[in-house]
């Protein structure tokens, strides 16, 4: 799975990428500072089954604070976007490409009005950000457009001449966007398409690549510098405007602070909690105290939370729809193969099935499934059981 990252240049984007992964990316308050997309690791977070089990699990991959399991996913922070960026302007199309793997797209927006269509700064609440979310969902709506539409008159007597299934053409056409058949076939259906393509209308190739777009990459706003004065303001007038999208409000400078400040033990901050403990006091500069101060009383108490953690969940587990499953090689004592308590916490698709767990562990696991064991029940479960969140399975080989 990975999370796309997009915005207009100058909106704190890469402040955000940098908070949810910790890596070294490049940050300052001009227009364009990514040019090549930016790849890390960034963590959703859940609770964790061990407590249930009155256990401390050993992850393999990511970690566990009090029960607070963190499963790593895969960020791409890519270049900001300009209006006609789907026409090529400010190198918007090799910006785009680099979204094709997303599953799903984070757009952060500049909640405080200061940045312009252009990214560049300007006084605080000039700018109506909900402008910014209108802009980029058309530019990705339209980059879809372009590639169905890119060749069609050949490709749709082709489809008639060798009386192919549209649907699955298409699917092919668009793979690398991640559409599949089904999801062509069902977006056709509800649009009411016929199985000519040669009887559509250019209306109708839009409302489809605008369907497929919203399958393939749904999108999350993050309302970033809500601690900025009188960006609350604004983003409850954004939130009023735009009812169906979901936006989030977020400080991601300051959970990058506070996410910096753990990493060097001068406090105690678990990313996602609406607190934090200072350690060390006495070795923290004012400008350090008054920092804390600020993020306390303007972000934590006001919002409950700096919305970096929220955000990344919400993607996963609302817009994805993802499940956590947790693997184990011995039910008894809910260990691997090595000994490790719950070593593993993957992230599924809802609908996944125990055979889809025993494919994602290892290919040798699923050809030689035979069957699973619900830890908890200690039912056998066949290969066709959809899992539920929360799972500890054993996988049965032959």
């Amino acid at each position: 799975m990975i999370i796309g990252v997009v915005g207009k240049t100058n909106t704190g984007k890469s402040t955000f990428f940098k908070a949810a992964t910790l890596a070294e990316v490049e940050i300052e308050n001009r227009p364009f500072v990514t040019i090549k997309p930016n790849l890390a690791i960034g963590y959703v977070k859940v609770e964790c089954v061990d407590k249930e089990f009155n256990t401390k699990c050993n992850p393999k991959f990511g970690f566990c604070i009090d029960h607070e399991r963190f499963i790593p996913v895969k960020l791409i922070d890519v270049a900001g976007l300009v209006p006609g960026a789907h026409l090529g302007k400010g190198l918007g199309l090799t910006f785009l490409d680099d979204l094709r793997e997303a599953d799903v797209l984070i757009h952060v927006i500049d909640i405080s009005g200061g940045t312009n269509e252009k990214g560049e700064p300007v006084e605080k609440g000039s700018y109506d950000p909900g402008k910014d979310i209108e802009f980029l969902e058309k530019e990705i709506d339209m980059w879809y457009y372009s590639i169905l539409k890119r060749g069609w008159d050949k490709f749709s007597k082709q489809i008639m001449q060798e009386k192919k299934e549209v649907h699955k053409e298409l699917a092919k056409q668009l793979s690398a966007l991640k559409v599949t058949e089904e999801m062509v076939k069902s977006c056709m259906k509800e649009l009411g398409l016929s199985q000519n393509p040669s009887e559509w209308k250019e209306e109708d190739l839009m409302n489809l690549a605008f369907k497929l777009r919203r399958i393939t990459k749904p999108m999350i706003i993050a309302a970033n510098k809500i601690d900025v004065p009188g960006a609350y303001e604004l983003f409850l007038k954004v939130k009023e405007r735009f009812k169906d999208v979901t936006i989030i409000p977020c400080s991601a400078e300051s959970e990058l602070a506070l996410r910096e400040a753990a990493k060097s033990k001068l406090i105690n901050y678990v990313p996602g909690e609406s607190d934090f403990e200072i350690l060390k006091l006495e070795i923290l500069n004012e400008k350090q105290k008054k920092a804390l101060e600020f993020i306390k009383k303007n972000v934590l108490e006001k919002y409950g939370k700096t919305g970096v953690q929220e955000i990344l969940n919400k993607a996963v587990f609302e817009l994805l729809g993802y499940i956590v499953v947790y693997p184990v090689a011995n039910e008894t004592k809910l260990t691997d193969a090595e000994g490790n308590i719950l070593p593993d916490a993957f992230l599924l698709p809802k609908g996944s099935t125990v055979i889809d767990l025993a494919y994602k562990i290892h290919s040798d696991i699923g050809e030689k499934f035979n069957c699973a064991i619900d830890v908890r029940t200690k039912k056998r479960l066949g290969k066709d059981y959809v899992l539920k969140n929360g799972d500890v399975i054993k996988i049965m080989t032959s």
